[in-house]
């Protein structure tokens, strides 16, 4: 059994005594570590009530699922969820690696993908390998061809039903499923020029503006 670990300093809202801030820093079956307002880590097993209105629903290798405020939510590791967040901006704090590169696990269409922000893509692009794990019937898309480090290459514009990133979901984004293997998809400007971008340091955060 692996245990995926991340050390993440967690956002704390000042002024309230409830706890404001969910942050996944450990994930592993049927178990997940939490930071709840800046608190020192604890495991909860699924099942589990993490505070008065926060329930461990699910957890795995990947993600967390909680209910806040009776909302389901996925969290990834290293991402976290305001508890007041429905009743302002919806935001997503990412965490820089060790080259700067923002990565995150998010969904398309429901399934789990790795994605890097990318402000250079156009679109969210991801590889046909990733279309057909995530079950998209890409091949009944726009035909074209885009061109990268390694040339021209064939691709099929498609319209996603779902993108979320964190708690921000947005429908009917465009993207392009390519030949070739991508490490990670590419969270590009279809997604991102519908956020307000803001880094610090080695975070940004995202937060949906429409």
């Amino acid at each position: 059994m692996r245990l995926k670990i991340l050390l993440l300093p967690c956002v704390v809202l000042a002024g309230t005594s409830y706890a404001a801030d969910v942050a996944v820093v450990g994930l592993f079956p049927g178990k997940a570590v939490l930071v709840i307002d800046g608190a020192p880590p604890k495991t909860f097993s699924v099942g589990s009530m993490v505070t008065a209105d926060v329930k461990l629903l699910a957890a795995d290798e990947s993600s967390a699922t909680v209910t806040v405020n009776n909302k389901k939510q996925t969290i990834a590791i290293g991402q976290h969820v305001n508890r007041f967040a429905p009743a302002g901006p919806t935001s997503v704090i990412l965490q820089a690696d060790g080259q700067g590169h923002f990565i995150t696990q998010g969904q398309i269409n429901g399934g789990t993908i790795q994605m890097l922000v990318d402000t250079g893509a156009t679109m969210i692009a991801f590889s046909e390998a990733d279309a057909q794990r995530l079950k998209i019937d890409y091949k009944s898309g726009q035909r074209g061809r885009v061109s990268t480090a390694n040339g021209s290459i064939p691709v099929y514009r498609i319209k996603l039903d779902t993108v979320k990133v964190g708690s921000i979901e947005l429908n009917q984004v465009d993207a392009v499923v390519q030949q070739g293997s991508l490490p990670f998809a590419l969270l590009g400007m279809s997604f991102l020029n519908r956020m307000e971008m803001r880094r610090d340091g080695e975070k940004m955060t995202l937060t949906k503006r429409f």
